[in-house]
């Protein structure tokens, strides 16, 4: 490209993206992306998880019948899922993309990008996501002190039961590793580390980029219970993107945090299913080396990213 190319696109407004050109915030219509994304997934999920029911079970006129059936075929509900994921975190996320970015820039904007030192980030990023395991565990001792309305409780512990129920029985690993932790790796980053950070960076700048996206993807999850080891799992895995310029190490991340869950579920379920109380503090001997490493592999990222050019967008 000529520097004269060059010039015209950053002097004339047509190469804008449409946010720009329309005097729109990135931030805003990411919020309302970000709504309109769950509502959609949500239905989405929802409707294709009854047909599937339906189709197997057969229709009950009587509402808590019907939703006692899709509850006792997790695996259906699965599949719901996971459409509902690829449809809207994903793919449309992928489209929505392109109202912040040029279409030749929307890999970039979304950081889909390999560098020489990426596959190097992301087996770091392994080893940090593995030591911070029992921080997060104690994040969620923390969060169990915290009182939150009974309908959210009730309504996670009848999920938990679920999902414990389901991995307890006869399943075949590898269709539930592909719904509980490849999809959600994927479409999930996409939306939260790809979308949502990028484009409240580009209007209030990294850090509150890191902590925003981070929120929003606890709060993703309706688990207020959960709330804090979530949004610090998904403030550590925008870091890690931001650090390395490259969402893979975060997808290999978020892939290692819920396939490790769906082990430990399956093959050591009655650790992996205890209830978190205020009485249950998890071991110090565990959590303070847990911090340690973790807080070293983040400022070992932090140097590694700062001896580098910044990349723009």
């Amino acid at each position: 490209m000529t520097d004269q190319a060059s010039e015209n696109k950053t002097t004339n407004p047509l190469y804008k993206p449409w946010i720009e050109r329309n005097g729109f915030a990135h931030w805003a219509i990411a919020i309302f992306w970000i709504v309109g994304a769950f509502i959609l997934f949500q239905f989405t999920a929802s409707i294709v998880a009854l047909v599937l029911v339906a189709s197997k079970k057969g229709i009950s006129a009587n509402p808590a019948e019907m939703m006692d059936m899709m509850q006792q075929n997790l695996d259906l509900l699965f599949v719901g899922n996971t459409s509902g994921q690829i449809l809207f975190l994903g793919l449309a996320t992928w489209f929505v993309t392109r109202l912040h970015s040029s279409a030749e820039n929307r890999s970039t904007f979304l950081r889909f990008s390999f560098h020489k030192d990426t596959l190097q980030k992301t087996g770091i990023t392994f080893l940090l996501i593995i030591a911070a395991q029992p921080a997060v565990w104690f994040l969620s001792w923390l969060n169990a002190m915290i009182p939150v309305p009974e309908f959210f409780s009730n309504m996670q512990n009848t999920q938990m039961q679920m999902i414990e129920n389901y991995l307890r029985g006869d399943h075949l690993m590898v269709i539930t590793l592909f719904h509980v932790a490849l999809v959600p790796a994927i479409c999930e980053e996409t939306l939260y580390r790809g979308y949502v950070m990028r484009a409240f960076q580009k209007s209030w700048g990294v850090l509150p980029a890191i902590i925003i996206s981070g929120l929003f993807f606890g709060l993703y999850h309706v688990q207020l219970s959960n709330l804090l080891p979530l949004a610090t799992l998904g403030m550590l895995f925008a870091y890690v993107t931001w650090a390395s310029e490259s969402i893979y190490p975060a997808i290999v991340a978020h892939l290692v945090n819920n396939g490790g869950s769906v082990l430990m579920g399956t093959y050591y379920p009655e650790s992996a299913f205890s209830e978190m109380t205020p009485e249950a503090m998890p071991p110090v001997w565990a959590v303070i080396p847990s911090l340690l490493i973790t807080a070293y592999i983040v400022y070992w990222l932090y140097n590694q990213h700062t001896k580098q050019p910044a990349k723009e967008v």
